[in-house]
C-alpha cells in the first residue's frame, strides 16, 4: 500500500548506492597479483578478499534486513556507508595481509546500500510500481561489474594498487554525503524491540508466496551462476578462445540483463508481477530449449551456444525485478528482512549451482551439460513463479 507520508530518495541515489556495492566485489581484481607481491603472500590468500567479502555479504544481509525493519532504513544504510569508507582506508593503509584482509571483510558493511535500499523503494512505491523501478535500478547492478574492472586495471597501472582502495574512500565518502541529504526514513513503522522483530520474522518464513517469489529469484540466478562456472571450460576446450575473447562473450548474458531490465523498467508497472515473472521465464527456458535443439542438429559453435545464453540474460532482468518486488511486498513491514533473507538465498544458491556445474561438466559433455544446467535451473524459476500464480489464485 502507498505510504504517501514517505519521501522517496531520488533515482539516481538508489543507483549510486546498488553501483557501488556491487562494484566494491570486483574494482581491484586487476590488483590481487600486485597485492601478492607486496605482501610476499599467496595467491589462494589474497583470492579471500573476494571469496571470503562474498561470504560476508551473504551473513550480513541476513543481519541488516531486520536491523533495518527495527531501527529504520537510513540508519542502516548510512551506517554501513560509513563502516565502508572507513575500512577502505584500513586496506589502503595496511602493511600486511592480515590487516588488509580484516579492513576488507569490513568493507563487506556496504552490501546495506543494495539490500536495504530495495527495501527503500517497497516503502515508498506500491508493489507494481517498486517492480518497475528496482528494473532500472538492476540496469545499474549490471553495468558496474563491467566497468569497474577496467576503472581498477587503470587505476592500479597509473597509481598501484592502493589507488583502488582510495577510490573507494572517495566514492564512498560521496555517497555518504549524498545520502545525508536525499535518503530520508521511509520505514514508518518500525518494530518496538528486536525481540519483537524476530518474534514477526516467522510471518515471513510460513508465507509461501515468500518463498516462491525467493525460489524464483535464486533459481533464475542460479542460472547465470551456471554460465559463469561453465562457460570458461566449454570455450576453451571446443572454441581455442583467447581470453580476451571469452569475455568478450561472456559480456553477451550482462547485456542481456541489461536489456531485460530496461523492458522490466517499462513494463513492470503495467502488468501483475506474476506476467513478468513467468515471462521472463519462458524467454530463458525458450532461447536455451532453442540452443540445444541447434546443437544437437550440428551446428556447434559459439554464436549457438553464447546466443542461447543471452536469452538467459533477457529473461533474467524481466524477471527479478518483479521477483524481488514480491518478496518484500508479502510482509511490508519485514521488507528488509525479506530483502536480507532473499539475497542471501540467490548467494547460497548460485555458489551451489556453480559447484554443481563445476562437477559434472567434462571435455566430453561441455556443451550440452552446460546448456542443460542451466535449461533445469530456469525451469526451477518458472515453476516457482506459477506456484506464486496458484496461491494468488487460491487465495482470492
Amino acid at each position: 500500500m502507498q505510504q504517501t507520508a514517505v519521501i522517496q530518495p531520488r533515482l539516481i541515489t538508489l543507483i549510486l548506492l546498488n553501483g557501488l556495492a556491487i562494484s566494491s566485489l570486483n574494482l581491484f581484481l586487476p590488483s590481487l597479483p600486485g597485492i601478492s607481491a607486496e605482501f610476499e603472500t599467496s595467491y589462494a590468500l589474497v583470492n579471500l578478499s573476494i571469496a571470503g567479502y562474498a561470504a560476508m555479504t551473504a551473513i550480513l544481509q541476513l543481519v541488516l534486513g531486520p536491523l533495518s525493519d527495527r531501527f529504520g532504513r537510513r540508519p542502516v544504510i548510512l551506517s554501513g556507508l560509513l563502516v565502508f569508507s572507513l575500512a577502505s582506508l584500513g586496506c589502503l593503509l595496511a602493511t600486511d595481509i592480515a590487516s588488509f584482509l580484516f579492513f576488507r571483510m569490513m568493507q563487506a558493511a556496504v552490501i546495506s546500500a543494495h539490500t536495504v535500499s530495495y527495501a527503500v523503494i517497497r516503502d515508498s512505491s506500491q508493489e507494481r510500481k517498486a517492480a518497475s523501478l528496482m528494473g532500472y535500478v538492476a540496469m545499474a547492478w549490471a553495468i558496474a561489474p563491467m566497468l569497474a574492472p577496467v576503472f581498477g586495471g587503470t587505476l592500479d597501472e597509473l597509481f598501484g594498487w592502493r589507488a583502488s582502495f582510495w577510490a573507494f574512500l572517495l566514492i564512498g565518502t560521496a555517497i555518504f554525503g549524498l545520502c545525508l541529504f536525499d535518503l530520508h526514513e521511509t520505514n514508518i513503522h518500525p518494530s518496538e524491540t528486536l525481540h519483537e522483530q524476530f518474534q514477526t520474522y516467522p510471518e515471513l518464513l510460513r508465507s509461501r508466496r515468500f518463498w516462491g517469489y525467493a525460489l524464483c529469484m535464486a533459481f533464475s540466478t542460479g542460472a547465470f551462476y551456471a554460465f559463469l562456472g561453465g562457460a570458461p571450460l566449454v570455450a576453451s576446450t571446443l572454441f581455442d578462445m583467447s581470453p580476451a575473447r571469452l569475455g568478450l562473450y561472456m559480456g553477451s548474458i550482462t547485456a542481456g540483463f541489461i536489456f531485460g531490465s530496461f523492458l522490466a523498467g517499462r513494463y513492470a508497472a503495467r502488468f501483475p508481477l506474476t506476467t513478468m515473472m513467468i515471462s521472463g521465464r519462458f524467454v530463458a527456458c525458450a532461447g536455451l530449449l532453442a540452443g540445444l535443439v541447434v546443437v544437437s542438429m550440428g551446428y556447434l559453435n559459439e554464436f549457438a551456444l553464447f546466443g542461447a545464453c543471452v536469452f538467459v540474460g533477457i529473461g533474467n532482468g524481466i524477471t527479478m525485478p518483479s521477483s524481488s518486488s514480491g518478496a518484500l511486498s508479502v510482509r511490508p513491514k519485514l521488507a528488509g528482512s525479506a530483502s536480507g533473507l532473499s539475497g542471501a538465498l540467490v548467494v547460497a544458491d548460485g555458489a551451489a549451482v556453480s559447484a554443481i556445474t563445476g562437477s559434472i561438466l567434462t571435455a566430453g559433455n561441455a556443451t550440452y551439460g552446460l546448456l542443460g544446467t542451466m535449461l533445469v535451473s530456469s525451469a526451477l524459476g518458472l515453476g516457482a513463479a506459477l506456484y506464486v500464480l496458484y496461491v494468488d489464485r487460491l487465495e482470492t
